[in-house]
């Protein structure tokens, strides 16, 4: 199985067969991105899938927020040329869990503690968060999954 890095690699050389721009110049641009994480620092290092689509994420996002801020200026065509970008690096991406998904998830969670013996309050939300959290990775807004749990601890 190649990584995630191999495959965006693989894919600048079919987007320069396909002759599609706009996907050729994100996946290099997220390339260097990926790079630069790895050259900065005192010691080189090399970014697994995890960091990988966690930069992902926040390129995703970040263009996202720039199509909003050039939609309010009134640039559209500026603002789908990002919107563009953010499609291109979300095609890389996990597919998304659905919240009744990640409430599952909390609920196998929390079941799981309760059979430990584990006694939950709101205490134990960082408990609770670990297990979710090394499952939902990357597939759902990490703020939202900690409201779920908040919310199902208050219910305890």
């Amino acid at each position: 199985m190649t990584t995630l890095k191999e495959r965006l690699h693989a894919d600048v050389v079919s987007h320069m067969k396909d002759r599609n721009k706009v996907a050729l110049t994100t996946v290099r641009n997220v390339l260097g991105e990926i790079e630069t994480r790895e050259k900065s620092g005192k010691t080189p290092i090399v970014l697994d899938d995890s960091q990988v689509t966690s930069l992902l994420q926040k390129e995703a996002a970040k263009r996202r927020d720039t199509a909003r801020i050039y939609t309010e200026a009134g640039e559209t065509e500026r603002a789908a040329a990002e919107i563009a970008e953010a499609e291109v690096i979300e095609a890389y991406l996990p597919k998304a869990l659905t919240e009744a998904e990640v409430e599952t998830i909390v609920d196998e969670a929390i079941a799981a503690l309760k059979a430990e013996g584990v006694e939950l309050s709101l205490r134990q939300l960082g408990a609770v968060m670990k297990p979710v959290t090394a499952k939902v990775a990357g597939r759902f807004d990490g703020k939202a999954v900690s409201e779920i749990v908040r919310n199902r601890l208050a219910q305890q």
